[in-house]
């Protein structure tokens, strides 16, 4: 069952307290470590035998919530009236992540019964692993706590962002998408030593890798998807790619339907910044059937082809067409390998601009654009 009512923030003194956790009762007092020693003041009787937690498990894990249960012997069960809970993000879990020194780093409950949720964006990030441990406790009516010993330690990882949380970002994605512009190419750009490597050791096929962590951290394709990146925008006052690129002077373009047709299902992979004023969104083009259509179809939200705010496909007297988004620039991801003689390499004409690379970047996690109220 859901925990009872959040009363005090945790990380601000100012934050709101259904951002913390939802149904989490919280009472702004300083707690003991794990070894049990208490700072002054601290409120914390002289501990007295209560039961420990062991066998803790965490289930029902989001990119912002888990539960937690744990067994305790049932002796002196009937005073136990609060739980705490330490968590910790593993990676850094004994540094002290408040600015304040008297900012609770404790979780406190109401006792309820287990399973209990834990849910708050404010500590809570996608795809991290963190460290829990519990101690049951017993209020005494001058406000003192007595406590037990601290439980075993248990180390856990969040998730990546469900489908409702990609289709918020994908609805935030949208307001700002722009009208859309006419093009016929995808093209891809990386220095004459990757086409010649492509050529000599892969039979002419460029082969799909898995992307990297840029974007948003909770995108679920990062990490784990593999694809073959290409970009469609184009210059509004000539209609064609631009001369000039981030990631090589030498240019594979192919024909857009080669790519994109009745034959491919297209989806909504992020949407992130890189605290700048333009925006990216990833989408992904998968072959109808293929290991990356199966991967996408669990993961992430389709689009409609012929009818969406970023890239479309549709027939007209007999031909496909094609429109891009014009005010966020696409990064479309395609999931199986692509044959150079389906296209032309040729070097451009422009520069080289490493500034605009995205390789690994990270997203803004203050950007009201685009961000969600769950981890960044």
């Amino acid at each position: 069952m859901e925990v009872p009512r959040l009363d005090h923030a945790l990380n601000s003194p100012t934050s709101p307290c259904e951002e913390v956790i939802k149904n989490l009762s919280l009472e702004a007092i300083q707690l003991c470590d794990r070894d049990g020693n208490k700072s002054q003041d601290s409120g914390i009787a002289e501990m007295e035998e209560l039961p420990v937690p062991h066998n803790i498990k965490i289930s029902n894990i989001t990119c912002d919530s888990f539960k937690i249960s744990w067994e305790m012997d049932s002796k002196s069960k009937d005073r136990i009236t609060h739980y705490f809970i330490d968590l910790n993000k593993k990676e850094n879990k004994n540094s002290n992540k408040f600015k304040h020194k008297d900012v609770p780093t404790k979780l406190v409950a109401k006792a309820v019964p287990l399973p209990m949720t834990v849910r708050g964006h404010w500590f809570l990030s996608p795809r991290t692993e963190y460290t829990v441990a519990v101690q049951t406790a017993s209020k005494q009516v001058d406000g003192d706590y007595v406590v037990s010993e601290w439980s075993e330690i248990i180390e856990f990882c969040t998730a990546d962002y469900s489908k409702v949380h990609l289709t918020q970002l994908l609805e935030k994605a949208e307001v700002i998408s722009g009208r859309m512009l006419k093009f016929s190419v995808f093209y891809r750009n990386q220095h004459k030593e990757y086409f010649d490597y492509i050529r000599e050791h892969h039979g002419n096929a460029m082969q799909p890798s898995v992307k990297d962590n840029s974007g948003s951290h909770g995108s679920p394709i990062s990490g784990k998807l593999e694809g073959i990146f290409f970009s469609c925008s184009t210059e509004f006052n000539t209609g064609k790619p631009p001369q000039d690129s981030p990631y090589g002077r030498y240019r594979f373009e192919i024909a857009a339907e080669k790519l994109f047709n009745p034959n491919t299902n297209l989806y909504f992979g992020d949407f992130y910044c890189m605290y700048t004023a333009y925006h990216y969104v990833i989408l992904v083009i998968a072959p109808v059937g293929s290991p990356g259509d199966e991967f996408c179809k669990q993961r992430l939200p389709q689009l409609n082809s012929q009818d969406n705010k970023f890239l479309t496909c549709r027939e007209e007297d007999g031909m496909l067409v094609y429109h891009h988004a014009q005010d966020v620039i696409l990064e479309v991801i395609y999931t199986d390998p692509v044959d150079l003689s389906l296209g032309t390499v040729a070097e451009i004409t422009g520069h080289q601009l490493m500034s605009l690379s995205t390789a690994n970047a990270k997203k803004d996690p203050s950007c009201k654009t685009c961000n969600i109220s769950v981890g960044r």
